[in-house]
């Protein structure tokens, strides 16, 4: 459900009005009564109740299926409470292990505020961490092992080697081993997840100018070029480090089907300009499929009705074409 004070609610609610004659069906994990709250402020159908996942195929055409777990404070648009931080969490648990066991086909997970999710105790740096730890309980984990971050959106799909650390200490934490790790665990989603049988990676560069030969740092010759050499050795096709600010032009992005990006804002900043309203955010590596908007809890702007559901409409189609790709590829 994310953070009920955001604007998940309504974005759920305008999501199941798009959908629920098509062939995507989902059901919220959350509060009945505030789903029924944002349904009549949107003149839908009232959510009903279902009590296991099998009963959300017949509900979706009339209304919203909700599994239901009733939230312990009011909510008030807008203004978090942490209060509710521990069925937030409890929420995201619950999905992960109805994906594990084979109850659901993938998660989508709206929008949190990690801030006051510390305050009930949360230990993770985002959704991402807390579902790579969720998922060491799965009996089975796809090899090799995540999570990795991919953003998708005006046609690119960018992975990170690292997410959620300050930009000073990024060069630090590269490591060719950790370039090593991501560039597998998309190489192998790419064909597993999204039917590519021959991926192709970019691989973006650290310095200005990729570094130019090392008179703009060294990272290139010592840590990502001699990455990118193993992983070609392992029959993996990607390149040697790129300049970042000439990778993500049109014509470039012809010739590869994803980018490896070093940071946070070199990859998210492509996404985010070319398609704001409508990227989304995978998951990589976990024994499970995960997606998410790519936007947060929009606060501002909860309960005002303005919310725009593009980006969890376009996580929901994603996950579903990643879970028909994944059953052809498994032969399951």
């Amino acid at each position: 459900m994310g953070d009920p004070a955001g604007i998940g609610p309504e974005i759920t609610a305008r999501a199941w009005a798009a959908l629920h004659t098509g062939d995507i069906t989902f059901f919220l994990i959350g509060d009945l009564e505030l789903a029924r709250q944002q349904a009549a402020k949107l003149d839908l159908p009232e959510p009903v109740a279902i009590s296991n996942p099998a009963q959300a195929r017949q509900v979706m055409p009339s209304a919203l299926p909700v599994f239901p777990m009733s939230l312990p404070a009011p909510v008030q648009a807008g203004t978090p409470d942490a209060a509710n931080a521990p069925l937030v969490i409890t929420s995201i648990e619950k999905a992960a292990q109805l994906v594990m066991s084979g109850h659901a086909s993938a998660l989508v997970t709206n929008p949190i505020a990690k801030s006051v999710l510390y305050e009930a105790g949360f230990a993770h740096p985002g959704h991402t961490e807390f579902l790579g730890e969720l998922a060491k309980q799965s009996p089975v984990w796809s090899t090799p092992h995540g999570p990795i971050m991919m953003l998708c959106g005006g046609g690119l799909r960018v992975a990170l080697v690292t997410v959620h650390i300050p930009l000073r200490n990024v060069a630090d934490a590269l490591s060719s081993d950790n370039i090593i790790q991501a560039a597998q665990v998309l190489h192998h989603a790419l064909k597993r997840d999204f039917g590519l049988e021959n991926p192709r990676l970019a691989l973006c560069g650290l310095n200005p100018h990729a570094g130019e030969n090392g008179a703009m740092g060294e990272e290139e010759l010592k840590v990502i070029n001699p990455a990118a050499a193993a992983l070609r050795d392992q029959g993996i096709a990607i390149t040697n480090a790129q300049p970042a600010d000439a990778l993500f032009r049109e014509d470039a992005r012809a010739g590869y089907d994803a980018v490896l990006a070093l940071y946070h804002d070199q990859g998210l900043i492509p996404v985010k300009t070319l398609d704001f309203h409508g990227g989304i955010n995978a998951t990589l590596g976990l024994p499970f499929i995960r997606v998410s908007p790519d936007h947060g809890t929009g606060f501002a702007i909860a309960g005002q009705g303005i919310a725009r559901p593009d980006s969890l409409i376009a996580a929901l189609h994603e996950a579903a074409s990643m879970s028909a790709h994944r059953h052809v590829h498994d032969g399951a």
